[in-house]
């Protein structure tokens, strides 16, 4: 499984990369706020939303401490996907937050 860290993937958004971000915590955890651009899906809706999920595209999954985004990395991979963990999660995150109503939908 692909891996990034924290500072790599604030250097990406600082180029403006375009990245496909999703934050698997629960709802009461984003409420803390999430990396700006990222999507959440909580990691125990995953198997229902894959449709909602390209095989083409690349995807950096994000949690607390990066144990349940590589979790999701893991089963996602096994389906097809192009995945990648942010290790560290949330708890190594430096840069800017957002606190969006639409993130904790």
């Amino acid at each position: 499984m692909k891996t990034i860290t924290p500072n790599e993937l604030q250097e990406k958004i600082e180029n403006e990369e375009q990245l496909e971000i999703i934050d698997v915590r629960e709802s009461d955890e984003v409420e803390e706020g999430m990396i700006p651009g990222a999507k959440h899906i909580p990691m125990g809706e995953i198997p229902n939303r894959l449709n909602e999920l390209d095989k083409k595209k690349e995807y950096i999954f994000i949690c607390r401490s990066g144990g349940r985004s590589g979790n999701v990395c893991h089963y996602l991979e096994d389906q097809g996907y192009q995945v990648v963990n942010m290790v560290g999660g949330m708890l190594a995150w430096e840069g800017d937050l957002e606190w969006n109503d639409e993130n904790t939908k």
